[in-house]
């Protein structure tokens, strides 16, 4: 039984599978999207996100790391340079796996499309404004401009009244 059994061996020995995922990788970084199974897009994705993740970091360190996973110059340099600089700001979820209509001819696979998502530009929003980071804690809610204007008036008032006791008790 395969209890706790996570990686999927994709019919392959081991140094067949590493050979195929730092292809599929390489590709997919020089490429920003490829076309396959499900079930390697898959395998791939845990393959890939962490190398995404250890680029955004350039170091010396960070960079034969991620050679060592490659085996590919023009990959790694294209890693570090172009596609680092777009998923700086992204705290993950940097691969995205669209699941195609068809199946292939020969053996009835599952194919799906697979893209580094800063790099599909049909769905971003263009002329969009970047959001800001939101923090997850008990602040209070920001409020429109309106709003700040309306509070600010409405406490000058009440700042006088309060003054305005103060000098009636000391009388």
């Amino acid at each position: 039984m395969r209890h706790g059994k996570k990686i999927n061996h994709l019919g392959r020995k081991h140094s067949h599978r590493a050979a195929l995922l730092s292809n599929m990788a390489s590709s997919l970084i020089i490429n920003k999207r490829i076309t396959t199974t499900v079930a390697k897009a898959k395998a791939l994705k845990k393959y890939v996100e962490p190398l995404l993740t250890k680029a955004k970091t350039d170091s010396t360190h960070s960079r034969r790391t991620v050679f060592s996973y490659l085996g590919n110059k023009e990959s790694v340099k294209e890693l570090f340079g172009e596609v680092a600089a777009k998923i700086a700001d992204r705290p993950g979820g940097y691969t995205r796996i669209i699941k195609l209509s068809d199946t292939r001819i020969g053996d009835n696979a599952e194919v799906c499309l697979m893209e580094l998502v800063d790099f599909n530009t049909l769905y971003t929003k263009e002329g969009g404004e970047k959001k800001a980071k939101t923090r997850r804690g008990r602040t209070k809610a920001k409020t429109t401009a309106e709003g700040t204007e309306a509070t600010a008036v409405e406490e000058k008032p009440k700042k006088a009244k309060k003054a305005d006791k103060t000098e009636g008790e000391a009388e």
